[in-house]
């Protein structure tokens, strides 16, 4: 048997907004914007490389919009895996990323934790 996750949602307020801070600030690709209706698309974005991406879901009712940014209770929710640590955090620093933990070496890798626009929480993570 062979199984992956192919896309995670992730509840945003504007697909626009979205769509420009992942692929400009944290440079994915924007690999399918389909609309759907008069207020839904489907809108794929996903890291260079990878075969998993992000749905971007947006906010149909209050009860959603109170969930963006904060899908995980303030945890951290996805981890960005890179080839090169230092080439990715400088370039999401100069591009006004928000660091809220600097770079650390754990037994693992290298690791400091970012938010996005509405505030999830990531790990940019290069493994040994």
């Amino acid at each position: 048997m062979k199984q992956q996750i192919a896309q995670v949602a992730l509840v945003v307020k504007d697909y626009d907004e979205a769509i420009k801070f992942y692929t400009q600030k944290l440079n994915f690709i924007l690999k399918e914007d389909t609309i759907l209706s008069e207020t839904k698309r489907w809108v794929l974005v996903c890291p260079p490389g990878s075969s998993t991406c992000l749905l971007l879901a947006k906010a149909a009712n209050e009860e959603q919009l109170s969930r963006t940014g904060n899908q995980t209770g303030g945890r951290v929710f996805l981890f960005l895996t890179t080839d090169d640590f230092w080439r990715d955090y400088h370039n999401m620093m100069e591009k006004g990323v928000k660091f809220i933990r600097g770079p650390v070496e754990e037994v693992y890798g290298t690791v400091a934790v970012f938010e996005d626009l509405y505030g999830n929480l990531w790990d940019l993570i290069q493994h040994k």
